[in-house]
């Protein structure tokens, strides 16, 4: 089942505060961003985090599951209503992932 662009939109207002929030829409569902950088994705109108030890320490007792089928569990983040947990979650996850690579030039 495709999210709905209702609950795209909510998550990303839920996450604001972290820093600049972009959903990508991917295979169907949507890629999470935050300044640039992936950090989650939003499958069956549920939000996943990539795993990090600084996010396990903000969030210690969130469950972890597949985003979809075949996938390497992510955490699954089912309480997006406390704007200011979700903040220090998202913000401690996305510094603690590497920096994207730089997208190579297309030469013609």
């Amino acid at each position: 089942m495709a999210s709905k662009a209702e609950f795209v939109t909510y998550a990303a207002e839920q996450m604001k505060e972290a820093g600049q929030i972009t959903c990508r829409k991917m295979f169907g569902e949507y890629g999470v961003y935050c300044d640039g950088k992936i950090f989650g994705l939003i499958c069956d109108n549920q939000l996943f985090v990539k795993i990090t030890e600084a996010g396990r320490k903000v969030c210690p007792d969130l469950a972890q599951a597949p985003p979809y089928e075949g996938a390497k569990p992510y955490f699954l983040v089912e309480e997006l209503d406390d704007r200011e947990l979700l903040t220090r979650f998202i913000q401690e996850t996305v510094k603690a992932l590497p920096e994207p690579k730089p997208k190579k030039k297309k030469t013609s």
